[in-house]
């Protein structure tokens, strides 16, 4: 059996070592670029996705009730029309 020469134990020693230090560089510039990205979008007072899609559904629920409402309303001032006009006849018949 042939004994392998120190240097290659060595540069593989380093290679290794290169490798987990290029690794560790590469989580911490990632990490560094999603904060810089996180403080820009903060900056700029954007919303997430879902914050704007709960803030929609709660104003197409009020739309929704106001016009439930007005539909009520107006029912409402038909009838209180009507009764106002009976009355007026009722009261000139007496």
């Amino acid at each position: 059996m042939v004994a392998r020469p120190r240097f290659l134990d060595d540069l593989t020693g380093l290679a290794g070592t290169a490798f987990s230090a290029a690794s560790g560089i590469r989580e911490e510039i990632q990490n560094l670029v999603h904060s810089q990205i996180n403080e820009i979008l903060f900056s700029l007072n954007l919303v997430r996705r879902d914050e704007f899609d709960a803030v929609q559904e709660m104003a197409s629920r009020a739309r929704q009730e106001q016009e439930q409402t007005e539909q009520r309303l107006t029912m409402l001032e038909a009838r209180l029309n009507e009764l106002e006009q009976f009355l007026a006849e009722n009261s000139s018949q007496r």
